[in-house]
């Protein structure tokens, strides 16, 4: 058998050859559904039967401020090649870009320069909007609107709370906290206060659920609360969510209630990037692709695809990372323990965990330490990011950074120097497991 795995790099590609005793149970691909023809054609089929909500053109007649809310540069979505569609139906409704403030979803992601907000909305586009920038941590800038059922607080951007109409654009692919982006996603943690951010990715710290990538939404407490705390906004939200596949083409655009649509389009994605595996496996090697820009986005590539190893089996992440780190709390202050302390405490800190009060750490890193706890317990976790300089890598002893492929396929090897079975996930920043009955 062939045992050299071509895994995809940023837009290059990664070589990995495999010893001879290992056996490759499988490349966990999506979907391969086809691209749409035509992207804005798709987004106005959308647009004139959305799910859920009159048309938009018939919400913004009596809209005198509409806020835009469109991802930002960490998610694959052609905002572009949406928005001349989008732009036509506000027309329709007899509203011109003059009434349209556009601001990105950032949550504590950082912002986006000018360039790239006009190279994201095009580039005709961008001077005839207004635009604001979110500060999650700018009480002058969010709307206090009251507390969800199971405590958050719910601040959100002014610009959105107190608009009359919201639009909002994205994209629907499986997430390792709110089993999958999209719909209201945008708002909430998108332009939401750090509190909101915090209190609701906090939900999810604990076992049944601190891994709900491609879970069920309707047992998800983070995904349900998101939209409770949404859903508290005044003005009506509209959204436009595409569906990608692994070449990030649109193959479906959905539009209309922030709930109702994203279901739609939640099942599409399931459907392209829940894969099944035969078994779990002893090693899984699976890439960042297509979520390459930064640390932060790359490790979904580890938190998507650690189901399908097996307990006390080898995961080896490649992560791109091509803007290095990004905005990563966790890994910017040193941890006072090391690996094999941190392993053997973790049970006590899991247990701790939801309760601690964290010092110099953002509230919503707490989430990423639970994870991070729960999934060396789980098994060996190798890195492989070599824009990430060493004195961020000492500040994450969960993993251990490998300098290049082969020293990553060689500690492996030393796990298991007989036979190992091995699955691979080349676009594991997208893709999850669905796994054997």
């Amino acid at each position: 058998m062939d045992h050299t795995l071509r895994l995809p790099w940023g837009r290059e590609t990664l070589t990995l050859h495999l010893p001879e005793n290992w056996s490759l149970l499988g490349e966990m691909t999506p979907q391969p559904l086809p691209a749409v023809a035509d992207v804005t054609a798709e987004t106005a089929r959308a647009l004139e039967k959305p799910y859920g909500m009159s048309r938009l053109a018939e919400l913004v007649g009596a809209a005198a401020r509409i806020a835009l809310v469109i991802d930002d540069d960490s998610r694959p979505t052609p905002v572009a090649r949406l928005l001349p569609a989008v732009i036509a139906e506000i027309e329709r409704g007899g509203a011109g870009l003059e009434r349209v403030t556009l601001i990105a979803a950032l949550g504590v992601h950082r912002p986006m320069t000018d360039a790239e907000i006009a190279r994201r909305v095009g580039e005709q586009v961008a001077p005839r909007l207004k635009i604001a920038t979110h500060n999650p941590d700018d009480p002058a800038g969010l709307a206090e609107l009251g507390t969800t059922s199971r405590g958050t607080p719910v601040q959100i951007s002014r610009v959105v709370a107190e608009a009359d109409l919201v639009i909002s654009i994205g994209c629907i692919e499986p997430h390792i906290i709110a089993s999958f982006g999209g719909g209201y996603k945008n708002l909430v943690p998108g332009v939401a206060g750090r509190a909101t951010i915090a209190h609701n990715h906090a939900l999810n710290c604990q076992p049944a659920t601190f891994n709900s990538v491609g879970q069920p939404i309707d047992r998800n407490p983070v995904r349900l609360d998101l939209e409770e705390a949404a859903a508290m906004i005044r003005p009506p939200v509209f959204v436009v969510n595409a569906v990608l596949n692994s070449a990030l083409d649109v193959v479906r655009v959905v539009a209309g209630h922030p709930v109702a649509a994203h279901r739609e389009g939640a099942q599409v994605s399931a459907a392209i990037y829940g894969v099944r595996i035969p078994k779990l496996a002893d090693v899984v090697i699976t890439s960042s692709h297509p979520m390459d820009q930064d640390l932060r986005q790359g490790v979904k590539a580890l938190a998507n695809t650690i189901r399908a190893v097996r307990r006390g089996g080898v995961l080896l992440t490649l992560v791109r990372a091509e803007e290095g780190v990004g905005v990563f709390g966790l890994a910017n202050r040193r941890l006072p323990l090391g690996r094999g302390t941190l392993r053997t405490l973790a049970p006590v800190l899991l247990a701790l965990l939801p309760r601690l009060k964290l010092k110099n750490m953002g509230e919503e890193d707490r989430f990423f330490l639970y994870f991070a706890l729960q999934a060396m317990r789980h098994a060996t976790l190798l890195l492989y990011a070599p824009t990430i300089p060493p004195e961020v890598r000492a500040n994450l002893p969960f993993v251990q950074f490998v300098d290049s492929v082969e020293e990553g396929i060689a500690l492996a090897r030393g796990k298991f120097p007989g036979r190992a079975e091995v699955l691979a996930f080349p676009h594991g920043g997208s893709t999850y497991p669905i796994l054997p009955e």
